[in-house]
C-alpha cells in the first residue's frame, strides 16, 4: 500500500502563508530551480479544472518547483505579484518573474515552460568571423 501512496502524492506544494512563500522561493533560488506558480481560488471553476493538468506538469518537469497559492488565503503574495484574475500562472527564476499567463489554457502553459527550458538550456551560438 505504501507504493500506492507514493503514486498519489502531490508534487505541487500548497502555499499557506507569506512565510512559506518566502521559504520555498528562497529554496528554489538557492537550488537553481525555476518556479511555476498556480494562483487560484476555491470558488473559481477554471482554476479547479486546471488542477489535474498542473499536477501532470509537476510530474513531467521535475527540475521545476510547482507551487499553488489560493489568492483568498495568501493575499499578500497575490497582491505583490499583481494577480488580478484566476487562474494565473507565473513562471519565476532566481526569485524574479519571468512569465505570466492568465486563463485556463493547458497548451499555452506547456508551451511557455518549454520555451523557458529552451532559452535557459541551449548553448549560445556565436558566429565565427
Amino acid at each position: 500500500m505504501e507504493g500506492q501512496y507514493q503514486l498519489n502524492k502531490s508534487k505541487v506544494v500548497k502555499i499557506e502563508s507569506w512565510k512559506s512563500w518566502e521559504h520555498y522561493l528562497t529554496y528554489a533560488t538557492n537550488q537553481g530551480f525555476p518556479v511555476m506558480v498556480h494562483f487560484s481560488a476555491y470558488w473559481c471553476m477554471p482554476s479547479i479544472a486546471m488542477n489535474p493538468f498542473f499536477e501532470e506538469l509537476a510530474s513531467t518537469y521535475q527540475d521545476f518547483l510547482f507551487l499553488k497559492v489560493d489568492v483568498d488565503d495568501v493575499k499578500e503574495v497575490a497582491s505583490k505579484l499583481e494577480i488580478k484574475a484566476m487562474p494565473t500562472f507565473v513562471l519565476m527564476s532566481g526569485g524574479a518573474l519571468v512569465n505570466k499567463a492568465v486563463g485556463a489554457n493547458p497548451d499555452e502553459l506547456r508551451k511557455r515552460i518549454e520555451h523557458f527550458i529552451q532559452q535557459t538550456r541551449s548553448p549560445l551560438i556565436q558566429s565565427e568571423p
